[in-house]
């Protein structure tokens, strides 16, 4: 059977949930906290979707959004996987050193040693030789010589700089550093990028940078508890299921969430290893997507072809989207999932803001008072989305 998901997307597409989320997630602070953000809680809700506008705007900014965790595993373990974003950057990176092409092999670890210590070994090969230098020298050097150019189209650094770190840049005037690993995703370190920017906007006291880093770091949290954000299959493009991804992440939501969710998730917590947590996080979702691409199909062999498929209205436009009952069938045998992983994010957006607040000293939030006025451009943002075209990968 072809796939029977042919909708026609919109900008505010997929935007319920991630508004929801933030909203209920102020509910979960405590009183130090609930004031101010309450008194903010339109914004802090409406701004959810920005990092999803920005999609439009500049092409860094899908790769935020997801990880592809299958791509780099196919037998499900992903414990070679580096957990610290300098190191994933490390793990595929390719030098091009004068006339010879060089990559990083493997990273070795130490014996007896955790994963990934600074005692590790990073292989550097190419056709003839090959060089091994420790992961924690290889650290700082891309910490200085690469990461802050990492936007840029190209990565160029001296061939002194290279030979310093004991590659053999002998006759070459510059090496140029390639990396295959972004365009997988890097949502867990973008996570963890996001966790310190906000920590430093409270730190600062800078209640506009506070809210506008709050707001979007809900959306992302969001996303990390979505499955369809962690596979190769994000839309199931791969097995005849394109749509899946909306059906799950927006449908279902829309028609359920309010009557029938459960959105009392307790109080906010706070968390003690941010970089485990937001692994931990994008890990349950993983474990979650065999579950949701498989259900989904089997369910669509079985119920009636005729009663998958509806029109409805949306924002002034007819679209084709699940039949209600179609959708109703399918959250029935994922057994409350969805719910879960809404009910999830809620309240780890909460805790997420909440341990960035106490990290930060728990300034006191009643004083400060926002510019919303002149944060982000939403006006930039809204132009992005009407030109009406992504720049990266495109779920819906």
């Amino acid at each position: 059977m072809g796939s029977a998901f042919t909708t026609i997307p919109t900008p505010e597409w997929g935007f319920f949930g991630h508004r929801r989320i933030n909203r209920l997630a102020v509910f979960t602070l405590d009183a130090e906290m609930m004031p101010f953000f309450r008194a903010h809680l339109e914004w802090v809700t409406e701004h959810a979707v920005d990092p999803d506008k920005r999609r439009y705007a500049t092409e860094h900014e899908a790769v935020r959004h997801y990880i592809d965790l299958d791509h780099w595993s196919e037998d499900k373990t992903y414990d070679h996987v580096p957990e610290r974003w300098t190191d994933a950057l490390i793990w595929k990176a390719g030098l091009t050193i004068g006339s010879e092409n060089w990559k990083v092999d493997t990273i070795l670890q130490a014996p007896g040693n955790q994963k990934f210590s600074p005692e590790s070994v990073v292989v550097f090969n190419n056709d003839r030789s090959r060089v091994e230098i420790p992961l924690g020298t290889c650290r700082g050097w891309w910490i200085r010589n690469v990461i802050p150019q990492y936007y840029e189209d190209q990565i160029v650094v001296p061939a002194d700089s290279a030979r310093a770190l004991g590659l053999p840049a002998i006759s070459a005037q510059e090496v140029t550093i390639s990396e295959g690993f972004t365009d997988y995703g890097i949502l867990p370190y973008h996570l963890e990028s996001m966790h310190r920017r906000l920590t430093e906007a409270f730190r600062e006291e800078n209640p506009t940078k506070i809210l506008r880093l709050a707001a979007e770091m809900g959306h992302y949290i969001g996303d990390a508890h979505v499955p369809l954000h962690t596979t190769e299959n994000y839309n199931g493009q791969l097995t005849d299921q394109v749509g899946i991804h909306a059906f799950w992440e927006s449908r279902l939501p829309e028609l359920f969430a309010d009557e029938e969710y459960d959105f009392f998730v307790g109080k906010a917590t706070y968390i003690e290893n941010p970089r485990e947590y937001y692994w931990d996080i994008v890990m349950d979702s993983h474990v979650l997507v065999d579950s949701v691409l498989q259900s989904e199909w089997r369910l669509r062999q079985t119920f009636p072809e005729d009663q998958q498929m509806c029109f409805d209205e949306r924002l002034g436009r007819t679209i084709r989207t699940q039949c209600p009952e179609f959708a109703r069938a399918w959250a029935t045998v994922m057994q409350g999932m969805v719910e879960e992983r809404f009910r999830a994010s809620i309240l780890s957006v909460g805790s997420v803001w909440y341990s960035c607040w106490i990290d930060a000293g728990q300034p006191d939030l009643s004083r400060l008072v926002p510019n919303l006025a002149n944060a982000e451009t939403v006006d930039s943002l809204n132009a992005a989305v009407q030109r009406g075209k992504i720049k990266g990968r495109v779920h819906e």
